[in-house]
């Protein structure tokens, strides 16, 4: 096993929702990132997500828990002494649209961060580092003086991806990358990704609600519902093999390219939708768990290992 690049421990964050009232966005979530791995964090749109990302990353602040970078305790520096730190984590955007700058040409939409960091000593310097990024993520060079609304929604996320490769991060968060993208595109920049990443040796963490993405890209898997880590493992046992209720759902609704399974019902999530203002009690996916039992409602499942996989079931078996 790799060493561990970033480790998130109990994280908890919450945001204000009316009075006397709070979004439960991530609670008591522990996860690690290796040196070199993508783990793939699944699940619907509004379980936590990208509020995890962001904390990860220290564009948010916990509530409470930790930040470890290569064991060290970061989540209490104050943003100056965590500046050195700020470059080794970058992030690409969903929107490839509204994540750039319209008023700026691509030559100082990839510069911004080269500037900030002044890692280039003269502009000569500077024009050569953007025309190299560009160079690696499929950008022609003689764009460099266009503006974003003159490129293709493919071409403005390659653009994002250079800036955030600017200053050599460590790990790049991809918060729904290509969720936003035709799928022939999409193709081209999981395997862009890819490519990056073992000729840089960058560790990701690949944000996606999108199964065969994440199927594609990742080594290990996260699923979360409701700001919670209900499985974790390999990422092509945990789809194949589900340990967790909800994951064995979100694997059955994937539809697969088969003619002899015409007309067989997708699989769906019953019960109620609970709200992230007030979560059930106890597990929090037993409202729509067709398994559920009176323990569900009174205790909350933790995380149990099962063999190099872990599940926040009580009634998961190996």
């Amino acid at each position: 096993m790799s060493d561990i690049l970033l480790e998130g421990r109990n994280l908890t964050k919450e945001f204000p929702a009316g009075r006397k009232q709070k979004v439960h966005a991530v609670s008591d979530v522990s996860l690690q990132l290796y040196e070199g791995e993508t783990l793939g964090l699944v699940g619907e749109s509004g379980c936590g997500k990208s509020t995890l990302g962001r904390l990860l990353i220290r564009t948010l602040a916990p509530d409470a828990g930790e930040i470890l970078l290569r064991g060290e305790n970061v989540t209490g520096l104050s943003e100056k002494a965590f500046r050195p730190y700020r470059r080794q984590l970058q992030m690409i955007f969903q929107d490839p649209y509204g994540s750039l700058d319209p008023r700026m040409k691509v030559l100082d939409l990839i510069a911004e961060p080269l500037r900030t960091w002044r890692l280039c000593p003269d502009r000569e310097a500077l024009e050569a580092r953007v025309l190299e990024l560009m160079e690696a993520v499929g950008v022609p060079g003689e764009t460099l003086y266009r503006y974003p609304h003159q490129f293709s929604g493919g071409q403005r996320q390659r653009i994002g991806i250079a800036r955030a490769l600017a200053t050599d991060p460590s790990l790049i968060v991809c918060d729904e990358p290509v969720s936003a993208l035709d799928a022939s595109v999409q193709n081209q920049i999981l395997n862009l990704l890819r490519e990056l990443q073992r000729a840089r040796g960058l560790t990701y963490l690949f944000i996606s609600h999108d199964l065969n993405a994440v199927r594609f890209i990742s080594d290990r898997i996260a699923v979360m519902f409701l700001g919670r880590i209900c499985e974790t493992g390999p990422a092509e046992e945990v789809l194949r093999r589900p340990l967790h209720p909800y994951t064995s759902l979100l694997a059955a609704s994937v539809p697969e390219p088969d003619p002899r399974r015409r007309g067989e019902p997708a699989a769906q999530l019953t019960g109620e939708v609970p709200s992230p203002v007030n979560p059930p009690s106890g597990c929090r996916f037993r409202t729509r768990c067709p398994y559920a039992e009176e323990r569900c409602a009174r205790e909350t499942p933790q995380l149990r290992d099962f063999g190099g996989r872990q599940a926040a079931c009580h009634l998961a078996k190996q």
